[in-house]
């Protein structure tokens, strides 16, 4: 599983970072990370609020940070 988190690196992408571990490691799955901040490969997501949580080239979530529960629930989705 490939997942990146697109964001500036404040407060609320860090949260969606560690929630998003959290359930990784809870799902016991094998995942890759990459937590990106440029603002022009962010655009190139489409994304215009961050954070944004995308999973396998797919951005499932933007502009807000989730509960536990629903990354869990993306996550296992996949």
């Amino acid at each position: 599983m490939d997942i990146k988190i697109l964001g500036s690196g404040c407060a609320k992408c860090q949260t969606l970072e560690s929630l998003t571990r959290d359930g990784i490691a809870e799902l016991g799955l094998d995942a890759a990370f990459e937590h990106v901040t440029d603002p022009a490969e962010i655009a190139s997501w489409g994304v215009m609020s961050t954070p944004a949580l995308v999973i396998d080239d797919e951005v499932v979530l933007s502009g807000r940070v989730p509960s536990a529960t629903e990354v869990r629930e993306l996550l296992a989705d996949r």
